[in-house]
């Protein structure tokens, strides 16, 4: 449900609910993602073992490069990183940026343990 909405339905200006969440409750003036957040965004915390990497057109052929977390299926927590483009130059200095350990891998079940 949106601010305006919920202005709405509280009989209270709903824009200016949205700039005070947007300005001062959310935090999303001190977000350590906002200076770079139209060029690329990076959820470290998503990434696991399978992931895709997709390009994605959004309203007016604006052109994304989408890496997810396939184990996550579309739910949350899926998204991995948004890169604006698809250009490889930009995308892969964006994907480095990841940190270098890996993710905890599962073993590879036995053909002993499928019955």
């Amino acid at each position: 449900m949106g601010c305006r909405l919920l202005g709405t339905l509280f009989g209270v200006d709903g824009e200016l609910l949205e700039r005070q969440y947007r300005n001062h409750l959310s935090g999303y003036l001190c977000w350590e993602q906002l200076p770079h957040a139209e060029e690329w965004l990076l959820f470290e915390k998503n990434i696991g073992v399978y992931v895709g990497l997709d390009e994605v057109c959004l309203s007016r052929g604006e052109l994304y490069t989408v890496l997810i977390n396939k184990e996550r299926k579309g739910r949350s927590g899926s998204l991995i990183a948004v890169v604006k483009g698809t250009d490889v130059k930009t995308v892969t200095s964006v994907l480095l940026r990841l940190s270098r350990r890996t993710p905890r891998h599962r073993p590879f079940p036995c053909a002993e343990t499928r019955l």
